[in-house]
């Protein structure tokens, strides 16, 4: 299993993105978690078959339509902290 943690960076609160990054992530069976960041950012911890986390990233580079997606950074995670579904946090 991969775990990794995304940041998203642009015009990405307020245009659905969690619902898309939810919806995404439910397609692929990603586990973890989404949540708006105080900064503008939007956080996604990602956990599932690497093919699959694969995909889910490439989904989260475009986005909603409404959403600009200007970067993405991805973090190796090694804690041992498991998710069994995928969730919005707030």
């Amino acid at each position: 299993m991969k775990k990794i943690k995304i940041t998203i960076f642009g015009r990405v609160q307020g245009v659905f993105f969690r619902k898309f990054t939810f919806e995404t992530a439910l397609k692929f069976s990603i586990k973890g978690y989404v949540k708006n960041l105080f900064n503008g950012n939007v956080e996604v911890v990602a956990i599932g078959i690497e093919e699959n986390v694969k995909k889910f990233v490439n989904a989260l580079k475009i986005g909603p339509s409404s959403a600009r997606v200007d970067n993405i950074e991805i973090e190796k995670l090694s804690n041992s902290t498991n998710y069994d579904s995928f969730k919005i946090t707030y």
